[in-house]
């Protein structure tokens, strides 16, 4: 039978199934297809007639709160005046928009990798990594976004039921981060399950080097000719040249290794670690963000204290507390899911004197 007739939509009762089918006809042997995934965390509705489910958790992602709210978190820079600055938000569909072309290139699943970009920052906190680190320091448990992004979709969103997705989807979350050394290798107790989560971590990379130094330059930080000559003639001179050497090594790597793992070849993962080192030495380490930071700190400290302290702020800001986890949990939940804007509207509203006006 030629191979168009298998996935013809009349052999088919629903979309879901004739789509599911098409995987197997045109995903590499080592795509995660839909019909193999490990499940859902609890039993769910019954299943769409229109999409599989990969592209129900993408949708689920996309409805949700915790990703509106991205549109207003700090990637790098706080609070820029500039429109072309990167948001949490913008750096989500970037990533997405990468991840999706080494997938499509590898014959990947791109509803998997789609998912999992969509949802890897959700648990970011407001201003960037600095208020991750604050946030850290404060909580008795430690704070780590990658493990809050999982908490978000697990438990916090849709009034504490959590969106359920997959576990594809899940393990593609929670193992997207890289730490400060060596940003893409890492052993495999660490990376994703699927070769589709691990396309994501590596476009994460990708995305936030590329697009940071963008906005560096653009802030005048840095001036393209600053970047060291080997970055320059290697990766190439404009943001659009070194997306595109990044991708294509990924995609010529990974498929060369027989597509066992989502790699780099050595000369450019030198140089990716190079870049990452020169970014953290002339931009995130930078004396004026530094300041900056310093500042968010004092405003995170005292959110953090006073809704510890204060029961009726407690119960104005998060509701009711919940028995089953500690008011501490659920103050480092409130703050990590607050925007910037929020944190300092709520800052200047509780700390800062109020003008008397005469009536």
């Amino acid at each position: 039978m030629p191979k168009g007739e298998k996935t013809a939509r009349s052999d088919f009762a629903t979309v879901r199934q004739w789509l599911e089918a098409r995987e197997f006809d045109l995903l590499a042997p080592q795509a995660q297809k839909s019909v193999n995934t490990r499940g859902r965390v609890r039993p769910d509705d019954p299943e769409c007639p229109l999409r599989t489910a990969y592209q129900r958790d993408r949708d689920r992602i996309v409805h949700s709160k915790a990703f509106r709210r991205l549109k207003h978190k700090t990637q790098v820079f706080l609070s820029p005046t500039g429109d072309h600055y990167r948001t949490r938000l913008t750096h989500t569909l970037e990533v997405s928009q990468i991840a999706r072309t080494i997938g499509r290139a590898l014959a990947l699943n791109e509803d998997l990798i789609e998912a999992v970009a969509l949802g890897h920052d959700l648990g970011h906190t407001p201003f960037g990594h600095g208020g991750e680190r604050v946030l850290n320091q404060l909580h008795p448990q430690g704070f780590r976004h990658h493990e809050q992004s999982l908490r978000v979709v697990d438990c916090l969103e849709k009034g504490g039921r959590g969106l359920n997705l997959t576990f594809e989807v899940r393990d593609g979350i929670l193992k997207h981060s890289k730490g400060k050394t060596h940003p893409i290798l890492t052993e495999p107790a660490k990376r994703p399950v699927t070769l589709e989560g691990q396309v994501v971590r590596v476009a994460d990379i990708v995305a936030y080097l590329n697009h940071d130094l963008d906005d560096a330059i653009r802030a005048r930080v840095l001036s393209p000719q600053d970047l060291p000559e080997p970055i320059r003639f290697r990766l190439g001179d404009t943001h659009a040249q070194r997306i595109h050497t990044l991708v294509e090594d990924v995609i010529t790597a990974s498929a060369a290794e027989g597509l066992k793992e989502i790699c780099m070849s050595e000369p450019v993962l030198h140089l990716v670690e190079r870049l990452r080192a020169f970014l953290f030495e002339r931009v995130y380490e930078l004396e004026t963000i530094r300041q900056e930071f310093q500042r968010v700190q004092k405003i995170l400290e005292d959110l953090y204290a006073v809704l510890l302290r204060d029961k009726d702020l407690f119960r104005r800001e998060v509701g009711q507390r919940d028995p089953r986890v500690s008011r501490a949990q659920q103050v480092c939940d409130h703050i990590a899911g607050m925007t910037d804007r929020y944190a300092l509207d709520l800052y200047k509203k509780i700390f800062l004197p109020r003008p008397w006006m005469r009536l």
